[in-house]
């Protein structure tokens, strides 16, 4: 095998750097690669089946949760969740859900009342879904960590997250975390 050294490559103008067919060029096997701003270097996604149920006003983690460890301080981190939750109430449930990161701020929270039905007439279980997103600069290589809280606004009433319900799987609440090139 040959090793050829050049500094740079570069085609003429009008055309494309082409590899030839049945060839693979390896970007891992030595040294580094480093892409454009705005690309996705990695991707975490978890899903949350935690059986988190809950009729208080104070927060509590739901147990959706994901960890990513960014490989440049440069990077950022796009957090999106997706909630699926369930709640049995006669009256007229109201609660929200907030993001944490790594060193336990809050970072997105959805109003007071993030879910607020206005009439469920005589009562029973009704599912919803609630999503949100953030864009995180954490300027490390460390480990960040991010999870869910929840929690209802009106004592009596209960609210739950969800994915199942008894014999059906239904949309699963989840935290995706991407790794964005700075």
């Amino acid at each position: 095998m040959s090793t050829l050294t050049v500094k740079e490559l570069a085609a003429p103008t009008g055309y494309d750097l082409k590899i030839a067919s049945g060839e693979t060029l390896d970007l891992k096997s030595q040294g580094t690669v480093t892409m454009p701003a705005g690309a996705v270097l990695q991707v975490v996604q978890a899903d949350g089946f935690s059986n988190w149920s809950t009729n208080s006003t104070t927060w509590s983690n739901t147990g959706v949760t994901a960890a990513i460890t960014p490989s440049s301080t440069s990077s950022k981190i796009l957090v999106t969740v997706q909630i699926t939750f369930s709640f049995s109430t006669a009256t007229r449930p109201r609660g929200g859900f907030r993001l944490h990161k790594d060193d336990d701020t809050v970072v997105v929270q959805t109003s007071d009342e993030g879910f607020h039905v206005h009439s469920l007439g005589s009562g029973g279980e009704y599912r919803a879904h609630m999503a949100f997103s953030y864009l995180d600069s954490p300027s490390s290589t460390s480990s960040q960590d991010y999870w869910v809280e929840g929690r209802t606004d009106v004592g009596a009433n209960t609210t739950s997250i969800t994915g199942h319900d008894g014999s059906n799987w239904i949309n699963p609440s989840s935290i995706t975390l991407m790794e964005i090139a700075g």
